[in-house]
């Protein structure tokens, strides 16, 4: 119900005594000690640092168990007191009513109830205690408890919740341990139900695992018990509260101003782009950034497992996928979803993720008509991408020759984005490959664009730079077609440099 605040810790540590000073100029020199006395000690042979050359002395950790005996018995006191409050509370409002009003007024409302209940109930607390049981009493009824504090950051990538006393958080790059608790499974349990049924889905042991996604379009996965054995686990993809766009990726890094260029070029000119890369790599928001490209005259029909894209297009339709229900009926994939779409007079189909048998629906797509389509795909390169799509056509049981899938696939897909998360945590776009047709049996492919390792700070930061390989692009015709030939020209000039 409510979350616990638990610092870090919990045991005493020993903590090795401080090097002592160096003597200073006035102190007496010690001589120093000869014969046998050298040998048995080795350390008064040694040379002696200077003030300089000496590394910093380690501040004393001094962790005191009455301290920390009080600040349990705290925490343990203020939950006691928010359970308390909290049934009050229930017993005094009308649900009913305050659905008819806004956020912000039932959480002032809520408020002043509180406050009214703990004056009633003589509690004793200081203001800074009740603020805090007000804030985590309206967190629990409006939202999603603990949750709430992390899912108002916007520099945090994932929410990772393994049981009701670890959650830990993806900010940076790197994934750290936080502080938040859940007070038991039976809370975590109500805030993972919460999220599932508003989007008219549910997570239980009859049915232990659930795709579902917040209000902002955050990607949701609940696994519950009997399946997850210490208890239920929740992991957030978070995104953030803007749009991300080639602007901002070309200030992290993640791509130069010419290769961004490349990619704006590729997707107003209509050429059919798939995104490559694992998971975590930033595949979701490099899709959302080629979109921004997209005509505002076309009309764009999106399928997905769980609706996450953002796009900004005037004229969109947004289709999702559903389980089956109780009685393991009405279930709709994503095959379905692309073989209706074909219905809807869609000018570009985009795919959230192509992970089973509606990527020859897709490919069917873009080779009839359907050009400027895209989607997302989990490969460790361009070639991996693409036996991985010839492994998905494979799984609808169509019994094509292989040589047949490749041609498909060759002359669906222009190009190939390869995304990547490199060992520092920073996300790199590092291969721009286009797809040319086929060899004999095999899919010819060739880099426009490439990732440079070049060095490594002390810190373990990987420094390299976008490269153009020099070769002219097989989609310059469509290029000059939509009069954006030359910004490709300048682009590929500067990015060979």
């Amino acid at each position: 119900m409510f979350g616990r605040r638990v610092e870090p810790g919990g045991h005493s540590e020993t903590v090795p005594a401080p090097r002592p000073a160096p003597a200073g100029p006035g102190a007496p020199r010690t001589p120093p000690a000869t014969g046998t006395d050298s040998a048995a000690t080795p350390e008064a042979s040694a040379p002696v640092l200077s003030k300089a050359s000496q590394p910093p002395k380690k501040p004393e950790i001094v962790v005191d168990e009455a301290s920390l005996d009080r600040l349990r018995a705290r925490e343990n006191r203020l939950d006691e007191i928010k359970v308390s409050v909290f049934n009050s509370l229930i017993e005094a409002i009308d649900l009913g009513q305050l659905s008819s009003l806004s956020a912000d007024a039932v959480r002032e409302e809520i408020s002043d109830v509180i406050n009214e209940i703990i004056s009633m109930q003589d509690v004793v607390v200081n203001p800074q205690e009740q603020r805090q049981i007000i804030t985590d009493i309206c967190n629990d009824i409006l939202g999603l408890g603990p949750l709430e504090p992390l899912l108002a950051r916007d520099d945090i990538a994932d929410i990772m919740v393994n049981g009701y006393d670890k959650v830990y958080i993806e900010t940076k790059g790197k994934v750290e341990l936080t502080t938040v608790k859940f007070r038991d499974n039976a809370q975590l349990m109500n805030v993972c139900q919460r999220i599932v049924s508003a989007v008219g889905r549910r997570v239980d042991e009859a049915s232990p695992i659930c795709d579902a996604r917040l209000v902002d379009g955050s990607r949701v996965n609940v696994i519950v018990p009997p399946l997850a054995l210490d208890g239920p686990t929740l992991t957030i993809r978070k995104f953030k509260k803007d749009k991300l766009t080639f602007d901002e990726l070309i200030q992290f890094g993640s791509i130069s101003p010419e290769g961004a260029t490349i990619l704006e070029v590729a997707s107003a000119a209509r050429c059919n782009i798939l995104i490559s890369g694992g998971t975590g790599s930033g595949k979701t928001t490099l899709l959302n950034c080629l979109t921004n490209y997209i005509d505002p005259a076309e009309r764009v029909v999106t399928c997905e497992d769980a609706a996450e894209l953002q796009l900004k297009n005037p004229h969109v339709v947004r289709l999702e996928t559903r389980p089956p229900n109780l009685e393991g009926v009405g279930e709709i994939t994503m095959r379905d979803l692309v073989r209706n779409c074909l219905r809807m007079r869609p000018e570009r189909i985009i795919v959230g993720e192509v992970r089973g048998p509606e990527a020859f629906d897709l490919l069917q797509a873009m080779n009839t008509g359907h050009d400027g389509s895209m989607g997302t795909v989990h490969a460790n390169n361009p070639r991996e991408g693409i036996s991985r799509l010839e492994n998905m056509v494979a799984m609808g049981g169509f019994s094509l020759p292989p040589k047949a899938t490749r041609e498909q696939i060759s002359s669906a897909i222009s190009l190939i984005v390869q995304a990547s998360r490199l060992r520092d945590g920073s996300r790199k776009i590092v291969q721009v490959t286009e797809v040319i047709g086929m060899e004999g049996d095999v899919v010819t492919l060739q880099d426009l664009m490439v990732f440079d390792y070049l060095d490594e700070t002390s810190d373990g930061r990987i420094i390299g730079r976008h490269r153009a390989t020099g070769i002219r692009p097989a989609f310059w015709d469509k290029a000059r077609y939509f009069g954006l030939e030359d910004r490709l020209a300048r682009a590929l000039e500067k990015a060979s440099d």
